[in-house]
């Protein structure tokens, strides 16, 4: 499984490594996971960021190079605390600022379309930003040759198919040139809410693509009756960007699915496959 950790830092080690180069900390508290950071919250202002993953690593630095001088309508976690290779970790990490908010798993549709108003403007303001040296489409998000399959794969392990959305997909695109900057990996987990939008993170694939590749949301979050006040919001968007939305947003959610079940993470399950359902639906 591509979630599987190479390495989990635990309260302990985290306690040793954050404590013992940044000595004015005290409390190390265990956050959560995700599939490439486990994440501690340090004396409630601060949440460090483990990898758990080697893969990580380039993105990881890339991560840090461009987030201080992002300035967007959220917050997003700017590195502030740059952490070394310890007490038997080998990898940097880093420290940023805490974000208070939850993931938008169990939300009504008055949240949901207060949040899709947020997330149309904060991407608009992403979008605008100098991607300057970021990687092209690293990922190959937008290269349906590759993710269409990814997205058949994902759902035939939940038992499910698209192929009203997927074949006309496969047809019509192969690869989208590299154009605006982007977060590159955007699904629920990487939103904080409160009311609203509190913040994005795990910036871990930031990478200059096309901007269809953070609009994946749009299919599977925002309610189909705001799509029109999203896009007056984020602005135009081409038919061709909006299939690689909809293909990444049926792969995304479908692979959240699988690793939400193989985790026990039942509400994440659930909020996956309504985004499944979402993005499928005529």
């Amino acid at each position: 499984m591509t979630w599987r950790p190479e390495i989990v830092v635990d309260q302990a080690l985290a306690a040793r490594l954050v404590r013992g180069q940044f000595p004015q900390f005290e409390h190390v508290d265990r956050l959560g996971e995700g599939w490439d950071y486990t994440a501690y919250r340090v004396d409630s202002d601060f949440v460090f960021r483990f990898p758990r993953r080697e893969v990580v690593l380039p993105g990881m630095e890339r991560e840090i190079a461009a987030l201080p001088s992002l300035e967007l309508p959220v917050a997003i976690a700017k590195p502030l605390f740059f952490g070394e290779p310890g007490s038997g970790y080998p990898w940097r990490f880093y420290g940023a600022r805490y974000i208070p908010g939850r993931e938008p798993l169990e939300v009504t549709d008055e949240v949901r379309r207060r949040v899709s108003l947020d997330l149309a403007r904060t991407l608009r303001a992403l979008h605008a930003h100098d991607p300057a040296d970021l990687p092209a489409d690293a990922n190959r998000r937008a290269d349906m040759t590759r993710r269409v399959p990814w997205a058949r794969e994902a759902l035939a392990q939940l038992g499910l198919e698209a192929e009203r959305v997927l074949a006309p997909a496969e047809k019509r695109l192969s690869s989208h040139a590299a154009s605006v900057l982007c977060h590159g990996d955007l699904h629920i987990r990487q939103l904080l809410v409160g009311g609203t939008l509190n913040g994005i993170i795990d910036w871990v694939d930031v990478c200059r693509a096309d901007p269809g590749i953070d609009l994946s949301l749009l299919w599977s979050f925002v309610p189909r009756d705001m799509f029109d006040a999203f896009l007056s919001e984020y602005g135009p968007v081409t038919e061709e960007s909006l299939i690689v939305a909809r293909v990444l947003a049926l792969g995304l959610n479908a692979t959240l699915a699988n690793y939400a079940r193989d985790v026990g993470n039942a509400a994440l399950a659930r909020a996956a496959l309504e985004g499944v359902r979402r993005a499928a639906a005529k």
